[in-house]
């Protein structure tokens, strides 16, 4: 007997793996809004350790000055340019507010709150910079080059912008499609998840559709161009997500809503608190001082802490427990969901092929251990998904595979091999049970018509249940079917149905696999409004009819496919382990750890922060208009003024960090599991 051999591959890829575009990272002092954030943020360090031990004013002062100019000078710019479209803009307002801190000797907090801003600003224009990065990214999935086949003979290596239609190109072993076409001639095998998402790599043959960007396999193909590279359906998905992410509309933190209107109304009032007393004959230093007074108690800063520390200590909650909200807008954003939809493969799935079923056929004198050993010594040597599926089943049973000599692969149908000095055939039921197939006679005897009739029988029920059938044959005569479909992630079930109770409304599938499996799927989590064989485009639309009745979307996926999607959505979350980079790099939320239940729980979390927020706007309206009434009707002595000012957004700040506690994303990890139990 030969030797066995040890279950492991010298060099064996991992079972799955996400699409990793090429990196294109703009560097982050590559962006002005990032050089000046850390000029002003450097002056002020320098600064900070001097006045605090006392030194002359001509030392500190020129720093902190520098600081202000460098931190301050663009949203400066932008405020003016705002006002000649007279519209007051936040930006200008908080720089007034920092240089009237400074009027009144407050000249630190001032310097800070620049500082603060000019940092906010940097990391906004970097993350946009980085969706950019990964747009741009995306076309590199598609080569350079392509073999273009000329019609007088022979063939020219071109550039893929170069192909017109009609055009005929050779797609070798191996290599990524350069246009999108039909297949000629050839047989292979295509990945191209990064256009349906479909977890295994698809049979192509004569007449079949092929996509730019995807993923050859072990065959060659001839392929006719279908589209100019510009029509192409992953130049189409770059397109998508750049608009999409360009015409979502900016989404405002609550505050900022109502932040117009206070601001001219805080500007108009502190300018009548000062001219007025002056017109009635007061002092300028006394009507300053009471102008100075009023700006600081009237001042915002309450009312704007009365939403970020909720939101941000929600995030950071959110953070320890693998899950990376982007910014506290997206916090703020996701809690307003009221309709969620989900991709299936590397979503609600692990995305990795594993063995279900294991169906010796009753004549064939084979255990279930037996059946898989052969079928593993057979696909050993190949590095099809399925392959690694079936040997990875036999490595998890410990079993010990015979060798295997002579292996061939034959794209599109399967592979076969000698082991144990009899050939099996391992592959496709249509290939292998058609008597035009190409391994062995399947037209022999009445006992091989009988196996064959029951293999088809296990074969379709395979299929209705959503699973891909391997068929086993041995000299021949089928010995066997196994089933290998992709895993559900633990506890997806109850995440949908949490998602259910959390928005009001039943979530929706939104997949490019095949309408059986996905349908199969649906069922087994709970999912009844299922839409299959979508291409990216065709996700875009179904979430954009959703919103178009009124929804806000939360979609949740992996893919290159899910990006535009993720883009147009209310809110777009990416499965951080599987997910793509483009994938990643467009959702506003990010599940680092791939648990699907984190979703609703942080979309809990997101809506205790709102009701923290109105709290603490609540909070910080009534010292406001306290205050103000106080300097305006009575004398309000500046100290008190500022105690008075500081103690409300203490206050409502403290308020807002209870969220950082791991009680709340308890608490917010119970929403909803009632409906889902």
């Amino acid at each position: 007997m030969p030797p066995a051999l040890l279950l492991k591959h010298p060099e064996e890829p991992a079972p799955a793996r996400p699409v990793t575009l090429p990196r294109r990272r703009t560097p982050v002092l590559a962006l002005p809004e990032a050089r000046w954030a850390a000029a002003s943020l450097l002056l002020f360090l320098l600064a900070l350790p001097l006045d605090l031990t006392s030194a002359p004013d001509w030392v500190v002062g020129p720093l902190y000055a520098l600081a202000y100019v460098s931190g301050g000078w663009e949203p400066a710019w932008a405020g003016l340019g705002a006002l000649r479209e007279k519209t007051l803009d936040v930006d200008l307002l908080m720089i007034v507010a920092a240089l009237g801190a400074a009027s009144i000797g407050q000249v630190r907090d001032g310097a800070l709150l620049i500082v603060i801003f000019a940092t906010s600003g940097a990391l906004e224009a970097l993350a946009t910079a980085r969706t950019q990065d990964s747009v741009r990214g995306l076309l590199d999935l598609a080569p350079a080059t392509a073999t273009r086949l000329r019609v007088e003979g022979g063939e020219e290596s071109v550039p893929t912008e170069a192909l017109a239609v009609g055009d005929t190109v050779l797609i070798r072993p191996g290599e990524r499609i350069g246009a999108d076409g039909r297949v000629l001639d050839g047989a292979s095998e295509v990945d191209q998840a990064t256009i349906t998402g479909e977890p295994l790599p698809v049979a192509k043959q004569a007449d079949d559709e092929v996509f730019a960007g995807t993923l050859n396999g072990t065959g060659a193909l001839r392929v006719r161009v279908g589209r100019d590279a510009s029509e192409t359906v992953i130049a189409r998905i770059v397109a998508m997500v750049a608009e999409a992410s360009e015409s979502k509309a900016p989404t405002q933190l609550f505050i900022e809503k109502v932040e117009q209107r206070y601001s001219i109304g805080m500007v108009l009032a502190t300018l009548a608190v000062f001219a007025v007393p002056l017109a009635f004959g007061a002092e300028l230093s006394a009507a300053l001082l009471r102008a100075m007074t009023f700006m600081i108690v009237a001042s915002p800063c309450a009312v704007v802490l009365a939403t970020m520390p909720p939101l941000l200590s929600a995030l950071a909650n959110a953070g320890r427990h693998g899950v990376l909200v982007k910014s506290a807008v997206v916090m703020e954003r996701l809690g307003q969901a009221d309709a969620a939809a989900l991709d299936k493969t590397g979503t609600l799935t692990e995305g990795t092929p594993r063995v279900t079923d294991i169906r010796p056929l009753p004549d064939a004198g084979l255990t279930e251990d037996e059946l898989l050993a052969l079928a593993a010594a057979a696909e050993y040597p190949s590095e099809h998904p399925l392959a690694r599926a079936v040997v990875d089943a036999a490595r998890a049973r410990g079993l010990d595979l015979p060798e295997a000599r002579e292996f061939t692969s034959t794209p599109g149908t399967g592979v076969t091999a000698v082991v144990e000095g009899r050939t099996l055939a391992v592959g496709t039921p249509a290939r292998l049970l058609d008597p035009s197939g190409s391994a062995g006679d399947l037209s022999g005897t009445d006992a091989d018509a009988d196996a064959d009739t029951t293999a088809s029988t296990f074969t379709a029920r395979l299929e209705d249940d959503g699973r891909t059938a391997v068929l086993v044959q041995r000299d021949g005569v089928t010995v066997g079917v196994l089933g290998i479909a992709d895993r559900l992630r633990p506890g997806a079930a109850t995440a949908v149905a949490r998602l259910a109770a959390l928005t009001g409304t039943a979530p929706a599938l939104l997949t490019g696999d095949n309408p059986r499996a996905a349908a199969r799927l649906a069922e087994e989590v709970g999912i009844t409004n299922v839409r299959a064989g979508l291409l990216p485009q065709d996700k875009v639309a179904a979430v954009r009819e959703r919103e178009s009745a009124g929804h806000r979307v939360l979609v949740i996926g992996d893919g290159v496919n899910d990006a535009p999607a993720l883009a147009a959505a209310h809110t777009g979350v990416a499965m951080g382990r599987a997910g793509s980079d483009l994938a990643l790099e467009t959702a506003d939320m990010i599940v680092v750890r791939d648990e699907l239940a984190a979703v609703p729980t942080t979309l809990a979390l997101s809506r205790a922060a709102r009701r923290l927020v109105v709290q603490n706007l609540v909070i910080a309206g009534v010292f406001i208009s306290g205050l103000v009434i106080w300097d305006l009707v009575g004398h309000l002595p500046l100290p008190l003024g500022v105690l008075g000012h500081e103690g409300s957004t203490v206050i409502v700040g403290l308020n807002g960090l209870r969220l950082l506690r791991d009680k709340a994303w308890t608490h917010a990890g119970r929403e909803g599991t009632a409906h889902a139990a």
